[in-house]
């Protein structure tokens, strides 16, 4: 072959190959910032639904602890309350989303499981103040009214504190350089 023709052609090869791989590099940046957006609003709906459903029971648990509502009143709303937050720790352990977020889905299930523990702790006390009349186990009722309240209250904040925390993982998106791969 001619030097007139080859040279062009090797600068051609030159080309396609790097052009191969700015288009690799360039959607593999795509499929990840796709990936941390999906997390990020999965994220905010979950503690959304988990935001408007504590909500509730809180009001109704500090309703019995003041008074004005009877412990029996809400078994059926506790019940509901705990079947809710074990289903959204299952969702929040399924999330997916960058490595960069492991820290937030794991922050997720264990305040969706402290919350879980705080409602049947809230439970206990009302199955005490409902059966009892006794001055002792009236106190351990209110304790354990009180403690279950608190400790739920602590676990919504905790988890709009996380899910506020998903734009932190914004900038967190680690390179991956043609051959190398994060997963590996």
């Amino acid at each position: 072959m001619a030097p007139g023709v080859l040279i062009p052609a090797a600068a051609f090869v030159a080309l396609v190959v790097l052009f191969a791989l700015v288009l690799r590099r360039t959607g593999r940046v795509l499929a990840d910032t796709r990936e941390a957006e999906g997390f990020r609003r999965a994220t905010q709906d979950l503690a959304t639904r988990v935001e408007i459903s504590l909500g509730g029971i809180a009001d109704r648990i500090d309703a019995v602890r003041h008074h004005r509502v009877p412990p029996t009143e809400i078994d059926e709303d506790l019940a509901v309350a705990i079947d809710a937050v074990g289903r959204y720790a299952a969702e929040a352990a399924a999330l997916g989303g960058p490595t960069s977020a492991a820290t937030i889905r794991d922050g997720l299930r264990s305040e969706l499981e402290r919350a879980g523990r705080a409602l049947e702790m809230v439970r206990h006390g009302c199955a005490i103040l409902a059966t009892s009349r006794g001055i002792g186990r009236d106190a351990e009722a209110e304790t354990s009214l009180k403690r279950g309240y608190l400790n739920l209250l602590h676990a919504r904040e905790a988890i709009v504190a996380h899910a506020a925390g998903i734009d932190a993982t914004k900038a967190e998106v680690e390179p991956v350089w043609f051959g190398r791969r994060r997963d590996a």
